[in-house]
């Protein structure tokens, strides 16, 4: 498809709900005994795959319009599924759900599409084999993957070796069906939604960060109010502070610390970032966010604020290309382990623009810029690299084709209808 040209945007934007809160509260919803409703969960096809799953595991899930009545099965009550569970491109739901499912007692398969059974989960099964779990892949370590539930695992003391919020969560999962407490510890802090929701005790020793959990704090029924995803958001507030004499409000988005880093280097870059309408809710900041548009230069990115920003690198890379100087990212490695190898797929379609980028291990340098015309942008079949390379595209004044914008249904089915919306 031809990208269509922006010049200016103005408006405001209600997107969707966040899609690592609305993975957390269906999977606690259905865990619940109990009748729980969750309000502007993610309607993208990710989500799709964890309610699916909890359907085929017993839960009865009830869809109107942007809110989910979840009937919860309680403790122990999941019932065996009848055929695979397939979590389609979903790592959130294989992982998260892989340590519910360790501490059953029935066995299951997880399968998934071609992308996600390219994924590591070696990274789950070793510290749930330490909990006593059996965990049989015959590919790799990676899909499809047998759980053999078992209701008698022991609790642990995990260090992460990797700093993967889903590997915590799915710890702290199984943690949930014992009595003894089970102690995550993180040497670089990642997305803390899983702790924020289940009310964890959480201490610090050092830089290094301690979560406990057992049985104690097993969910409960209640109300779940999903905050706009920040993730989503940053596509449209970069595309607002690179286009000309624009201003955009984008309404209700969560301002959860461990994921605002995208905030942050954006400021630090020189762009007109105002957060307005501050609140809380059940332990999560959300707020407004009003963007204008700046003329932005680029920063040293530290290290320590990679976790924060994993899934926003891509839409910054494309920040750093409009900004004053050398745009450099590294200690980023886990970006060749998403749904696409990403630092492979920014540097390549910033190749066909014409580009010089130096490509490493963990990260890349844009070190030249330059544009050239009629280019196609390759999405790799990645919904981040397609918005990303879309904003990019419609920001060049010259033609610039997309080879496939359907990844996109995986977190923001309505992008492309978003953006629309807001060109003047």
């Amino acid at each position: 498809m031809k990208i269509e040209k922006v010049n200016c945007i103005n408006g405001e934007l209600n997107l969707p709900g966040d899609k690592s809160i609305s993975h957390r509260a269906i999977i606690f919803a259905s865990l619940s005994k109990g009748k729980s409703l969750i309000n502007n969960f993610l309607q993208s096809q990710d989500i799709y795959s964890t309610i699916n799953c909890f359907r085929n595991l017993g839960c009865q899930i009830i869809e109107n319009s942007n809110s989910l009545e979840i009937e919860g099965r309680g403790f122990g009550k999941l019932m065996a599924p009848n055929n695979y569970l397939d979590c389609g491109n979903s790592g959130t739901t294989t992982r998260l759900i892989s340590g519910i499912l360790a501490a059953q007692d029935f066995d299951s398969i997880l399968i998934g599409d071609d992308s996600l059974s390219s994924r590591p989960m070696k990274r789950i099964i070793e510290p749930l084999n330490m909990m006593g779990a059996k965990i049989e892949s015959n590919n790799d370590n990676r899909l499809p993957m047998k759980i053999f539930g078992n209701k008698n695992l022991n609790s642990v003391e995990y260090e992460l070796p990797v700093a993967s919020a889903q590997v915590k969560s799915c710890i702290i999962l199984a943690g949930l069906h014992l009595n003894e407490e089970t102690i995550v510890v993180e040497k670089f802090i990642t997305r803390d939604h899983t702790e924020r929701m289940l009310n964890l005790e959480v201490d610090f020793i050092g830089s290094k960060k301690i979560i406990k959990a057992s049985r104690k704090n097993y969910p409960i029924a209640r109300k779940y109010e999903i905050p706009s995803d920040i993730s989503s958001a940053a596509f449209f507030i970069v595309l607002a502070l690179c286009s000309k004499s624009s201003e955009l409000i984008i309404r209700n988005v969560s301002l959860n610390p461990t994921r605002a880093g995208i905030i942050q280097i954006l400021k630090a870059m020189g762009g007109d970032i105002e957060i307005i309408n501050q609140n809380n809710f059940a332990g999560e900041e959300l707020g407004d966010i009003k963007v204008r548009s700046s003329q932005l230069h680029n920063v040293k990115i530290e290290s320590m604020v990679i976790s924060n920003i994993i899934d926003e690198i891509p839409i910054l890379s494309v920040a750093g290309f409009f900004a004053e100087g050398k745009f450099e990212i590294d200690h980023a490695e886990e970006l060749r382990y998403k749904e696409s190898d990403r630092i492979m797929a920014v540097c390549e379609n910033l190749r066909l623009l014409g580009c010089k980028i130096h490509e490493t291990k963990d990260g890349f340098i844009i070190e030249e810029k330059k544009i050239v015309g009629n280019i196609q942008f390759k999405s790799f079949n990645d919904h981040r690299i397609a918005m990303a390379f879309y904003i990019l595209g419609a920001l060049l004044e010259t033609d610039v084709y997309m080879d496939s914008m359907d990844s996109v249904r995986i977190s923001n089915p309505n992008f492309y209808s978003q953006v629309k919306s807001l060109i003047n």
